[in-house]
């Protein structure tokens, strides 16, 4: 059952009066009512965690028959994956050709391979065609008993002229060799407009590829999204030794004698695979969590993130993978990065102002941002890791009243009432963790409000950046690093794996439902559920009166 209302915020009469015209009819098909926003802030609520479910599961084995390659010949496209570029153009990426792990690894040339995409709105009648360019990476460790690792060729190619809300047919390759893949089809997501917007966006963070991710990601591809955002770490390569074997759900405990945090990159090849079904017919977009950090001994990071998907970054001006901008129908999304520079006099901070600044609410009423850790979180797991990038940024995101913030990193699900600045607000985002995606971590179980749980200041520092844990200093916590109950500002929490949906109704109205792996089989059965409802009379932005 969903969680019950607390003492409600006060809004002004006329207000309530404004507020109210615009309510719909909010029941489900049995006539039972389904929570929204407005009835909130709404009484923490906690289901614990099932005993009769194992917390988590091994890796897929690499031969397994998802994982492994297909492909008889090495010239033809695989992991073939999408992403939204502009509202009428695609990126369309695919690998070719053999990854080598060894000793002495030698890059394959991609200058000798084309990349081309024939594209139309008739299956088997390509009108337009396009090409791109190609790439490779090297993943290296100059250490004894460590292999090194150079991918296939990279392939990413940006078709344009797209009519929205249009089926297109398309086939991805070589010509000259020929190595053309099989048709795929995909269909545009509307342009933006207060009036049309994606039939359902798909929420999913930390999945890897352990028989929990198959069940989330099935699960996921039943409800027939137009749309996937995944909130970080997507392979979990870095759980593994350079040669392979046996994946671990803690690195450090198993391999304390490793001279680096080492990584075993065939598995993104398995995990294009096994994404491919997906996301070759719906578009997919990323954001870099800390298992894409993978250091090299040279000092390189995030080399197989950033080689190996397309976003928009030189599109929505940011010029970097690592965080950028995107429309999606009547929805702007904002990707922020939580390993790069987040300081106010950084250079994402100063593009994040100015790709608010441009924001026309009139044309996207939505606005959604994700990250991959929670700044909200009361569970033992990541407990105020991430305290530095809120102060920095989340005075920015409630000043252009930012609707929801997606984030990972925790593997369990919260959802937040309304917040800014640890108090509730009617005006703040909903924060919502969506972490729980399947990973060989295991689900997390530990609240920081529970007794012994509380973790010390000290506990939970980022791979990158500083740490700024905090005493809270009103409220019923006031003067301590933890609550001693879930706390106010946690509407609704379960350690499950599962994914989210979020259906934009209109500018005002979006249905948001949590489903768990453990529904897969049950008829309209979910985890969570509630009508998230903006209320851009109420709320004025600030940056923009």
């Amino acid at each position: 059952m969903p969680p019950a209302p607390a003492t409600s915020f006060i809004i002004p009469i006329p207000l309530l009066m404004l507020i109210a015209v615009t309510t719909m009819p909010l029941l489900l098909a049995g006539g039972e009512s389904i929570p929204t926003t407005l009835d909130g802030p709404f009484k923490p609520t906690t289901r614990r965690f099932d005993p009769s479910l194992r917390r988590g599961s091994d890796d897929l084995p690499i031969d397994h028959p998802r994982l492994r390659k297909s492909n008889v010949s090495s010239d033809l496209p695989e992991q073939i994956a999408l992403a939204l570029s502009t509202p009428s153009s695609m990126w369309v990426s695919w690998v070719t050709g053999d990854a080598v792990v060894g000793k002495n690894v030698k890059p394959l040339d991609a200058t000798l391979v084309s990349s081309e995409v024939w594209y139309g709105k008739e299956k088997g009648k390509y009108t337009l065609k396009k090409k791109g360019n190609a790439t490779v990476y090297s993943q290296l460790y100059p250490f004894d008993g460590l292999l090194n690792y150079t991918s296939g060729i990279i392939h990413h190619v940006l078709i344009d002229g797209l009519e929205p809300g249009t089926k297109y047919y398309y086939r991805c390759g070589d010509s000259s060799v020929p190595a053309m893949s099989e048709e795929i089809s995909f269909e545009t997501l509307p342009l933006p407009s207060k009036d049309s917007y994606p039939h359902r966006i798909a929420f999913v963070g930390d999945l890897g590829l352990t028989s929990n991710t198959t069940t989330t990601i099935d699960h996921l591809m039943d409800n027939d999204p137009s749309l996937v955002v995944i909130v970080g770490d997507l392979t979990y390569a870095n759980q593994y030794r350079t040669t392979g074997g046996k994946g671990a759900s803690c690195f450090s405990c198993s391999f304390p004698d490793a001279p680096i945090r080492e990584t075993y990159q065939p598995r993104w090849d398995a995990w294009g695979r096994f994404m491919e079904p997906l996301i070759s017919k719906v578009p997919m977009m990323v954001i870099e969590g800390n298992h894409e950090i993978e250091p090299q001994a040279s000092g390189v990071t995030f080399k197989s993130y950033s080689e190996r998907f397309a976003v928009p970054s030189t599109e929505s001006g940011s010029n970097s993978n690592f965080y950028y901008s995107f429309d999606a129908g009547g929805v702007h999304f904002v990707m922020l990065g939580a390993y790069v520079d987040y300081n106010q006099t950084g250079a994402q901070s100063a593009w994040l102002k100015e790709d608010l600044s441009k924001v026309n609410r009139a044309v996207t009423p939505w606005l959604v941002a994700t990250m991959h850790p929670p700044w909200y979180n009361s569970y033992s797991s990541h407990y105020q890791e991430f305290e530095c990038m809120r102060q920095e940024m989340e005075e920015l995101l409630y000043q252009h009243r930012v609707d929801i913030i997606f984030a990972g990193h925790v593997h369990a699900y919260e959802r937040m009432n309304r917040i800014y600045n640890y108090k509730l607000d009617p005006c703040g985002a909903v924060y919502i963790t969506i972490g729980d995606g399947g990973n060989i971590e295991k689900v997390d179980v530990d609240f920081a409000d529970d007794p012994g749980k509380c973790p010390s200041p000290g506990d939970n520092v980022p791979e990158m950046g500083g740490s700024c844990p905090l005493n809270f200093t009103s409220g019923p916590a006031k003067g301590k690093f933890c609550w001693d109950r879930q706390p106010d500002w946690s509407a609704f929490r379960e350690s499950s794996f599962g994914h989210g949906i979020l259906e934009v109704m209109n500018s005002t109205y979006a249905l948001w439902t949590w489903h768990r792996n453990q529904d897969v089989y049950k008829d309209d059965s979910y985890g969570d559920q509630i009508y998230i409802v903006r209320q851009p009379i109420l709320c004025i932005s600030p940056a923009t009166s």
